[in-house]
């Protein structure tokens, strides 16, 4: 692909884009894998295998890795010794899968679920919002988003993409964690009407991962219906976009050394009958003019020196 270079190939269906620890992570869904990377895709491990099927990633402010294992509901913890453990359950609160999730400085999580079974063909109905605290409790913090999913938190204010309805939406939060004020960060065209996948396919545009701001304030979108990613002011502004010929944009994330490179996981679609036997997920990047903003979570030592004790060598 012209103007990409390519970081990971040959993957099942990437997804949860993240810069952290001078790395870039995502998860293979339907490999049941959390991979990473140098910036020039050189020396990729395994680092974690989660065989609840992940998706969302995240860290704690120590450097520890959290992922969403959506099949059971449940955000899993890698301890310092490389092990997996329950850091909290949302079954009982969310409304079908959980998917992707943002964590914040105070390690808090904030995850999106998809509301139905999107996989079985259910009707479709709106998601709840969760919050999850330090502690790992869960409670619902927003009610009614239709299908919740890429999302950054500062601590002041959450932006949570809604897919099913082509629109992005912002709340304010509380000192005790609550979310206020629900207004509209972005909206890019009326909200679809039908089920789960015509609404996919009706969105101007189907919001899917965000990555942090940039230094001017913008936000990269995901759009996969469109195989695009979108640089988008408060306001809905499209600032630049990003075309990617024949492959679906489903997540991105903002980072490199110097913050202007944008990692784009792609793939063919998301559909787990077909993704599931085949490796035509990618994850590739392409310098941007704008970078990370300073004030954006940045990498953690911790990471790397974890990464390099408990990492594999990806196959």
């Amino acid at each position: 692909m012209t103007g990409f270079q390519t970081i990971l190939g040959e993957r099942s269906f990437l997804a949860g884009a993240r810069w952290q620890g001078e790395r870039v992570w995502a998860t293979d869904c339907y490999a049941y894998e959390v991979v990473s990377a140098l910036e020039d895709g050189s020396d990729q491990r395994v680092e974690a295998t989660v065989e609840g099927q992940p998706s969302g990633l995240g860290f704690l402010p120590d450097g520890r890795l959290l992922v969403v294992s959506m099949l059971d509901n449940r955000i899993l913890r890698k301890e310092a010794d490389g092990t997996l453990v329950t850091h909290a359950d949302l079954n009982g609160l969310a409304a079908g899968e959980i998917n992707d999730m943002a964590v914040d400085a105070q390690g808090r999580c904030w995850v999106g679920c998809f509301g139905f079974d999107l996989t079985n063909g259910a009707q479709y109905a709106p998601a709840p919002l969760i919050r999850v605290g330090t502690d790992g409790t869960a409670t619902v913090v927003a009610e009614g988003l239709a299908f919740p999913n890429g999302a950054i938190c500062d601590g002041e204010t959450l932006v949570v993409a809604e897919t099913f309805a082509s629109r992005i939406a912002t709340f304010d939060v509380t000192s005790d964690g609550s979310l206020v004020n629900r207004r509209l960060w972005a909206k890019f065209g009326e909200e679809p009407n039908g089920d789960g996948l015509t609404r996919l396919r009706a969105a101007d545009v189907a919001a899917d991962g965000l990555t942090e701001r940039d230094e001017e304030g913008a936000i990269w979108v995901a759009d996969p219906t469109h195989r695009r990613a979108l640089r988008v002011a408060e306001g809905g502004e499209v600032l630049d976009e990003v075309v990617v010929d024949g492959l679906g944009v489903y997540a991105v994330a903002l980072g490199g050394v110097d913050g202007r490179t944008l990692f784009l996981t792609v793939s063919p679609n998301q559909l787990k009958h077909e993704r599931a036997h085949t490796r035509d997920s990618m994850l590739i990047s392409r310098r941007v003019d704008v970078p990370l903003a300073s004030s954006s979570p940045q990498p953690a030592a911790v990471i790397e020196a974890e990464g390099l004790q408990h990492g594999i060598e990806v196959r």
